[in-house]
Order: structure tokens, then sequence, then C-alpha cells
């Protein structure tokens, strides 16, 4: 499935060597006793810790996606094509329809339009068809134990472990991509710990099968993120030639960028005259081009991609329409 860790990746990677694996050459097994440690230090159970790594070996599929990414010279225009295609939209739509009243529930309780949380579902996991399969405690033990981001993914394997410990999910039911992403939001476990809820109310954050329990913790991440109830994150504009036009961080009055010749390529503006926007052309003067207003860089927390951003809203506009 093309997510964000597929189609982003942002620097390539050759194969290490193996003196360059473990931390300086530490076996796996010690590494895991170091992790164990770590983890009872936190108020991990021992039982939990038994049963997260039990049958845990170094996967090698881990390694060679982690050092097989794909180099960041995608266009927008490819991206665009490769993840808003007809079958997406009608996909969410189907998704949306089957799930309303509990969008308007989430939206409700969190401030968040369905649009775009369909719009990331959709990105994420294909509406849930696609999480990735797996084994999240052995995808990030692989990865710390491997020692080029060895920090990041000891922190997210702890967490990963406290999750377990909670009794939010079994061990086996823990799948999700080859770097620790989980289930239909593909949240890393950090993530999970601050932003999954049980929106269902059976006392566990399921974001693997519960569709309530994944809608609200894409809403929670967005509303905790800054998103603001009731305004949009942006739409295509056509600008007149010349116009210099500067990216996400030069904001002005959308009334400002009115006189200055820009239109809405259909229908009429989606926000007020006063409303801070600025233009960001992802492929350049010349190509697409979107006004965007706050909630883009709401998005932008979820995943800090222009593009992934972009795609979202776009998915979510016309899959709500």
């Amino acid at each position: 499935m093309p997510t964000r860790r597929f189609l982003l990746a942002s620097t390539g990677s050759a194969i290490l060597s193996a003196p360059a694996f473990a931390a300086q050459g530490d076996s796996f097994a010690g590494f895991l006793n170091d992790v164990r440690a770590e983890a009872r230090k936190a108020g991990i159970r021992p039982v939990t810790l038994d049963s997260a790594f039990a049958g845990v070996t170094v996967n090698q599929k881990v390694l060679d996606r982690d050092h097989h990414q794909p180099e960041s010279t995608m266009t927008w225009t490819r991206y665009r094509a490769l993840l808003i295609t007809d079958k997406r939209i009608a996909d969410g739509r189907q998704a949306m329809n089957a799930n309303r009243a509990l969008f308007q529930r989430v939206e409700q309780s969190y401030g968040v339009s369905p649009g775009i949380i369909a719009g990331i579902w959709g990105l994420e996991s294909s509406f849930g068809t696609g999480t990735g399969d797996f084994r999240v405690v052995e995808a990030l033990a692989t990865l710390a134990w491997e020692g080029r981001r060895a920090s990041f993914f000891r922190g997210e394997l702890i967490a990963a472990l406290k999750i377990l410990d909670h009794g939010d999910v079994a061990p086996g039911r823990m799948t999700g991509s080859y770097a620790g992403a989980m289930g239909q939001p593909q949240f890393m476990p950090t993530s999970y710990l601050r932003y999954a809820v049980d929106f269902e109310g059976n006392g566990r954050r399921d974001i693997w099968t519960s569709v309530p329990d994944v809608l609200a913790s894409i809403a929670n991440y967005l509303a905790r993120s800054g998103w603001r109830a009731g305004q949009t994150w942006g739409q295509a504009v056509t600008v007149p030639g010349g116009l210099d036009i500067q990216g996400r961080d030069v904001k002005r009055p959308l009334s400002e960028w009115a006189r200055a010749g820009v239109r809405p390529t259909a229908g009429p503006w989606a926000a007020t005259g006063d409303t801070p926007a600025a233009l960001v052309a992802p492929d350049g003067a010349g190509g697409d081009t979107f006004m965007v207003f706050d909630n883009f860089n709401a998005i932008r927390r979820y995943n800090p991609s222009d593009y992934y951003a972009i795609a979202a809203g776009l998915i979510g506009d016309r899959v709500a329409a």
C-alpha cells in the first residue's frame, strides 16, 4: 500500500555490513535483555515481556525495506495520480456512507470534519484494507538493534510494550508497517499513547479493527494538532502570471490574495476575507496551486509533507461531496 512511509521516504540507504549493526556488535539476545531491563524499570510486567518477545528474531525483511527506501524525487503530479484515484474515491464514499452516523458523532466530539478524517484514513490504510502485517515488536526491535536510528526505535519499542501491558491489543494482533506504524491510522506507538482513544467504550483503544476507535483517534490527533472546527484546509486556485508563490509560511489575508488576482478554480472562496492564507504550488509555478489555511498545518502535523496534506484534503473533499 502506498502510504507516506513508502512514497515519501526522505533518504535512500545502502545496505549496512554486519559490523555496523547491533550497537557496535551486541548480540540480538543481549539487546533484548537490555530492553527487558529498561521495560521492567518502566513498570512493564514480566509476563507482558515474555509474551511480547516470544519468538522474536531479527527480521531481515524489515532491514531490507529500511535499507532500500526510495529517494524523494516524486513530483506532485505523479503522487496525485498514484493516490487520488477513482477507486480510492469510490471506496471512500462507500466507507463514509456505511459509517455516516459514526462520522457525525466523531465530528460532534472533536470538531473535525468527516471529509478530512476520511482523507487520512484513505491515505494511511485504504479505509482499513491495508494495515501492514509485520509484527510491531519484532520490527521495532530489529530496527532498534540495528543501530542506524537506535534511540528513536528503542523509544517506540518501549512505547509498544506499554501498549501491550495496558491490554489494548494482544501481541499477535499488534501488526503494522515494517517501521512499526500500527493499525488503520498508522500510528507509531508513541503517537498511539498520545492520541488513540477508546471511542467504542469497551476499555481498549483498538486502532486495528474498531472503526469507531480508528476514526476518533484520527480526529483526536488533528484536534490536538490545532484543527479549527468549521473551517476547511484549502482549495485549488488559479494565479496570475508573475505572482510570487512563496509557500505555506508566507501568509496574508485571503482578501489580499484576491486583490492580487488569485481566484478559486471552482465555486466561491472557502473562507472569509480576513482568514490567514498562503499559496502552495507543489510542482512550482505553472502547476497545480492551492490556497491553504490554518487547518493545512494541522494535517502536516500528522504527516509533515505538503503532498500528503494536499492529497488528504482533496480526497476528503471529494469523498464528502
